[in-house]
């Protein structure tokens, strides 16, 4: 803490903020800010997409509110999973298909992975009807989160990164009841007692 409120006040950043931290470590993290006079983060890198919810939707929504700390979410697509890709098993192109990525591999395979695959397949028909891919789908289903600040996006192309962008022309079409077809699909939606969405 003391080391990020010094580089703030040399100029050398204007912000700072967790990774993969608990709501308890951040919220212990504002009340030494505020104790000991420090900056405090101002958001939280946290994975968040279609099969990954619970930690966005119930863990840090009282953060959003209390203190103003704001998700940046990471891997929007699930390491490709998303984008549709693996529906017929691991192109030789892909993510999954290197040694590196053998966990990749085996978690598209698994039965989950075929249940995931399944649904994603679903989402296909809705994605369609909004006259949009289904990565753009889900970019805008994580950015209509409101306590989602930005979404990070890695992409392996040009091409591919203008295709993510375009999600921000989807999400104003993400209403109440296309958000709830998805969960309706999915059926992971986190029991809560407050809806945090818009």
């Amino acid at each position: 803490m003391e080391a990020m409120t010094h580089v703030i006040n040399h100029g050398m950043s204007m912000y700072w903020g967790t990774s993969r931290w608990s709501a308890m470590e951040i919220m212990e993290a504002y009340s030494v800010a505020r104790q000991f006079n420090l900056i405090p983060p101002v958001c939280e890198q946290a994975e968040y997409h279609l099969f990954q919810r619970d930690k966005v939707e119930m863990q840090l929504p009282e953060l959003y509110h209390k203190i103003g700390v704001g998700v940046v979410s990471w891997s929007p697509l699930a390491c490709g999973i998303v984008t549709g890709k693996y529906e017929n098993g691991i192109p030789e192109s892909s993510r999954a298909s290197l040694k590196s990525y053998q966990w990749l591999k085996e978690k598209i395979l698994s039965e989950d992975g075929r249940k995931q695959q399944a649904k994603l397949k679903e989402l296909t028909h809705i994605a369609e009807k909004l006259s949009c891919t289904l990565p753009q789908l889900a970019i805008a289903w994580c950015l209509r989160n409101e306590g989602v600040s930005s979404v990070l996006l890695g992409t392996s192309n040009p091409a591919q990164l203008t295709e993510n962008l375009g999600a921000i022309q989807v999400l104003p079409k993400i209403t109440a009841i296309v958000a709830s077809d998805i969960d309706k699909i999915l059926g992971n939606r986190p029991q809560s007692k407050k809806d945090y969405h818009h």
